[in-house]
């Protein structure tokens, strides 16, 4: 027999053709995901549609076992699998929850349940979904000080804002943590780490699914909508994707439609939402590349950068941008400069006569030529500046990854977000260029 025509030879080449076709791997195979499945079919969850795979660049995801169609249900997950507060009030943890006063939240019930479960190790009835849980994140709340500073501004505002939150939520629970003592035989200080209760919420805060509002009278007045959902929470995100995902109540299931047809071996995504890469970091830990959310933040402070500081009328523009919801959310895209930054740029520019015209303005209509190539100019310098400053700060990141290797991983994932950035400030540059040329 010639060399490559055996039996072997051609189950290597299919495997080959499928993993080239999709860009993924499959799992299926491995002890984590034979024992989730198993895990799920004791609960009447068997999965016919999908398998576990591993993709470049987003990681473990779904693969499709078969051709997809627009509608098809592809994931049907039963209440039974679902991770819920009335799972951990229905377990050991409850008799405890209820008698704590005041009642502590969802999250918190949540993240004390992930904690608990998590320590009990081969005990844990949740054992085989804890197993193919990630075992650190990175979102900014974990990632390295010297990484967050050179987030973008707004980010790292943002990122330091979700830091202390985390913290003094921490710190807040801990005489809560001290009540469950009698639950465990060590130390309740060392299971209830903050490393540990930082894994915990950002297990719930990026994976957990939403469920319509529900009240228990143990737990705190906080909306109770989080869900964790074994298997159904490996979905990776793309931005180009639309599904219709709700808990069912009439069949009692967490239901995934797919939105548009999914050819075989190909990777099924849902949509998180329609979030910018900044909000995509903060929020999950990861950022989305050509994302057609994606955009740069302009601050106040550089909306007046470049406008002479001799316009007695400054601060007067500035109010009403302020007081007609005008002064943030400004930003450049993938289509240029947003209508709300050409359109306060344009009141800044208002001269000293055309003043009393801002209301126009604000309605979209043109005042002057003047005003159209003043205002032009101004997204032009403020594009050029944020194209300056993004490169020097990527050469930052440059010189940092090759100081300190440690921080290689959180690194990459700040540069690709910066250079995504980049990208989005080169493109709105061009088509500023563009819309000068009728102005001489």
């Amino acid at each position: 027999m010639q060399k490559g025509r055996g039996r072997t030879s051609r189950i290597r080449r299919r495997k080959l053709l499928r993993t080239s076709a999709s860009g993924g791997v499959n799992e299926s195979h491995r002890s984590e995901f034979i024992e989730l499945k198993k895990w799920l079919k004791e609960r009447k969850f068997e999965d016919r549609n999908l398998t576990p795979a591993y993709f470049p660049g987003t990681g473990r995801g779904l693969m499709s076992k078969t051709s997809l169609r627009e509608g098809q249900m592809i994931i049907s997950l039963p209440e039974s699998c679902l991770l819920t507060t009335d799972t951990v009030i229905q377990s050991y943890l409850g008799p405890y929850i209820t008698k704590w006063m005041p009642p502590p939240s969802p999250l918190l019930a949540l993240c004390t349940f992930l904690v608990s479960e998590k320590h009990a190790g081969d005990q844990s009835l949740w054992k085989p979904y804890l197993d193919i849980l990630p075992k650190s994140y990175t979102c900014p709340v974990c990632l390295e000080p010297e990484v967050v500073d050179v987030l973008p501004q707004p980010l790292k505002a943002k990122a330091k804002e979700q830091r202390a939150r985390v913290q003094e939520f921490f710190a807040s629970s801990r005489d809560f943590f001290s009540f469950l003592q009698p639950l465990f035989v060590e130390a309740i200080d060392s299971i209830f780490s903050y490393s540990a209760f930082l894994w915990a919420w950002c297990t719930v805060n990026t994976r957990a699914v939403y469920l319509r509002p529900r009240w228990r009278e143990c737990l705190s007045a906080e909306p109770d909508t989080c869900a964790l959902a074994p298997y159904l929470d490996l979905l990776n995100h793309s931005p180009h994707i639309q599904v219709k995902a709700a808990f069912n109540k009439e069949t009692g299931c967490y239901e995934i439609r797919a939105a548009s047809r999914c050819r075989k071996h190909e990777q099924v995504f849902i949509c998180y939402g329609p979030h910018d890469n900044q909000r995509l970091l903060l929020e999950y830990g990861f950022v989305s590349l050509h994302n057609p959310h994606a955009c740069v933040y302009v601050s106040t402070e550089m909306l007046v950068k470049y406008l002479p500081q001799t316009d007695k009328q400054m601060n007067k523009k500035i109010s009403i941008l302020k007081d007609h919801g005008f002064i943030e959310n400004l930003t450049f895209g993938w289509d240029g400069p947003s209508w709300r930054l050409l359109t306060a740029l344009k009141l800044l520019c208002l001269e000293t006569e055309k003043f009393m015209c801002w209301k126009r303005v604000l309605l979209g209509e043109v005042i002057s030529d003047t005003n159209e190539k003043t205002s032009l100019d101004l997204a032009q310098k403020i594009c050029n500046y944020f194209i300056e400053e993004t490169s020097a700060v990527l050469q930052k990141v440059s010189d940092m990854k090759k100081e300190k290797v440690s921080l290689i991983n959180q690194l990459i994932l700040v540069e690709t977000l910066w250079m995504e950035e980049l990208k989005i400030l080169q493109t709105s540059a061009e088509i500023l260029n563009s819309l000068q040329t009728p102005f001489p």
